[in-house]
């Protein structure tokens, strides 16, 4: 192994703070990480890693060692990259993750587009309601839709995600049609609890600039969007929803849109990607793609 792939393996380990994720995520027996890193340890003529029966930990040695190994990485792949991207493209596997619903309904049906114009990439799409961990995991990007914790990933601005209040025709036939706030006390609606963290979301609207929220009774909660849709169809109570999400089922009339003047805030798209000085080509060609191909989708019809 040559002291670059070195530095690459000695940095995977501590992304991932352990010797078996890291040898999964770089697809090398968790023996030759090991030795790697004992290697790496006598050329450097220091000790890089505190070992537990768990986890894996820098010393402040490994620290210094850890940001320097970056730097290295990076600039032995501009520069292996500086003439060759003019060429022949970008290249390589790009391990994306989305949500479910923007998976299926937007990236996937777009992907051949994609893999027309970057013929020497290869995608690996995970598509999961899930938080995933993008250094554990091995994920080169992914898209977040909603409000994010500082995780110490870079975050790139992807747009707005317009939500709105639907039901189902039946529902509106038994409880009426709510036209303002006020209305809502005779109403239900689906409660929606994050995959991640358990929280049950509030009713949403804007007044003006004002964020208002209330609870609403709900004798249902769900923690899935395709859930969430289809116990709005089936009259258990109303729903806010992102509208690209709904398109199709307003159109035939499954469900109708209402209170159009009291909607929530618009959600923001981010797309992380793991600390670095630059992402790699391959995630800046998606990143460009991804953004454009979300304006257009998320568009108002």
């Amino acid at each position: 192994m040559d002291r670059i792939d070195l530095f690459r393996v000695y940095a995977r380990v501590v992304e991932c703070a352990n010797f078996t994720r890291a040898a999964d995520t770089l697809g090398l027996p968790r023996s030759t990480v090991s030795a790697a890193i004992q290697e790496l340890e006598g050329r450097v003529g220091a000790r890089l890693l505190n070992r537990t029966t768990r986890q894996v930990a820098p010393t402040r040695e490994g620290e210094v060692f850890y940001a320097r190994c970056l730097r290295l990485i990076e600039d032995m792949e501009e520069a292996e990259n500086l003439f060759r991207q003019a060429s022949v493209g970008p290249r390589g596997v790009l391990r994306v993750d989305v949500p479910g619903r923007v998976g299926r309904l937007i990236v996937a049906p777009a992907l051949p587009a994609f893999l027309d114009a970057y013929p020497q990439i290869d995608i690996t799409l995970g598509v999961t309601d899930r938080a995933v961990n993008l250094i554990e995991e091995g994920v080169d990007c992914a898209l977040r839709v909603g409000e994010l914790p500082d995780s110490g990933l870079v975050a790139r601005t992807m747009g707005k995600l317009p939500l709105i209040n639907v039901a189902s025709p039946a529902y509106l036939a038994r409880h009426g049609v709510p036209r303002t706030p006020a209305d809502l006390d005779a109403h239900a609606c689906v409660h929606y609890a994050s995959p991640s963290t358990g929280r049950v979301a509030p009713w949403e609207w804007l007044e003006g600039q004002v964020a208002r929220i209330r609870t609403l009774p709900g004798r249902v909660t769900v923690n899935n969007a395709e859930a969430y849709i289809a116990s709005c169809l089936a009259g258990l109570g109303l729903i806010q929803i992102p509208a690209y999400d709904v398109r199709q089922h307003l159109a035939s009339g499954e469900l109708v849109a209402v209170m159009p003047d009291y909607l929530p805030a618009p959600m923001p798209m981010t797309l992380l990607y793991p600390q670095r000085r630059l992402p790699s080509r391959r995630v800046q060609v998606f990143a460009d793609w991804l953004e454009a191909l979300l304006r257009e989708a998320c568009e108002p019809t």
